[in-house]
């Protein structure tokens, strides 16, 4: 049933409205942007003009200087959720520890917005970031980008992008436990634990709303790891893929890790031991070990 595109829909409707509450009773009605309260940042909202247009929070330590590199981030939630401040701990922490200005997309979601809106979208929002660094002070010539789970896929769908049709190449991707094959159903990945963070009902919802022709996730920018996908990587952005040992997409992360590899393009893959997806958001300390991380690839990537 939920593979049906309407009624995909309708429960992804539900989900945009149900699960902010969720997680607010989850963090005892905790703000979001409360956590690793050590990395300050000082905090500008923009709207980026794309098409959609694209609100955006822009982080940049104190001190950090008009030059400063920037990268680009995509939030997570299952393309269908939107930004809700989930990824700011992770934002706050690559700009004070990578001095980078940190561009926090809340891109289009799905059902409103699906496949290939998201992607057109963000590929906008980093041109428009790349050519307008002077008037918002950073470096857009040195760019990075890079997602949690459904943004790490967008990531990588911009990095295919900027490859195949050139304009401003990314100097890293990083993408953190992204699903990046959905020609394979989720009921068909495996994880060593009797209960996943991501369900196979998840899974049909969040693939169903974001593609809801399945001919169509075998497309290069929505399931890069696919099996069937051979296109040559040569030239791509160097990738940091982090993968979790108990995620149902672990395979696929690191298929594609492989694929990177093969074109020279793999700067890490970072596998983390016993984490579920998500587990950086009710886990400070290996969340903060692998936003540092993620720190240290964009400053390495990024040195002049």
């Amino acid at each position: 049933m939920l593979s049906r595109p309407t009624v995909a829909r309708f429960v992804a409707r539900r989900l945009q409205t149900v699960m902010p509450k969720v997680l607010a009773k989850q963090t005892g009605g905790r703000d979001p942007r409360d956590r690793l309260p050590q990395f300050r940042t000082e905090r500008t909202e923009l709207v980026v003009p794309a098409s959609p247009p694209a609100p955006v929070v822009v982080h940049r330590a104190p001190g950090t200087g008009p030059d400063a590199p920037v990268h680009v981030n995509f939030h997570g939630g299952g393309y269908i959720l939107g930004q809700d401040h989930g990824d700011d701990a992770l934002c706050r922490v690559v700009a004070c520890q990578a001095g980078a200005v940190v561009v926090d997309v809340d891109y289009a979601v799905a059902p409103q917005h699906p496949f290939p809106v998201p992607v057109h979208q963000a590929v906008e929002v980093v041109r428009w970031v790349a050519s307008h660094g002077a008037a918002h002070g950073w470096d857009g010539a040195r760019l990075t980008v890079g997602g949690q789970s459904a943004g790490g896929a967008i990531a990588a769908a911009v990095a295919r992008t900027l490859l195949r049709d050139g304009g401003p190449q990314p100097l890293l991707q990083v993408l953190h436990y992204p699903p990046l094959d959905l020609t394979v159903p989720v009921t068909a990945k495996h994880s060593p634990l009797p209960k996943p963070v991501l369900t196979p009902w998840m899974g049909e919802v969040f693939d169903t709303a974001y593609v809801p022709d399945a001919a169509r996730r075998s497309d290069p920018l929505v399931s890069p790891a696919a099996v069937g996908d051979t296109a040559d990587l040569t030239g791509i952005a160097p990738a940091l893929v982090i993968a979790c040992a108990d995620d149902v997409l672990h395979d696929e992360d690191v298929r594609y890790a492989a694929r990177l590899e093969g074109a020279g393009a793999l700067a890490e893959l970072i596998e983390v031991p016993g984490a579920d997806h998500g587990y950086d958001m009710g886990d400070d300390v290996r969340g903060l070990a692998t936003y540092e991380a993620i720190a240290r690839h964009v400053a390495k990537a990024t040195a002049v």
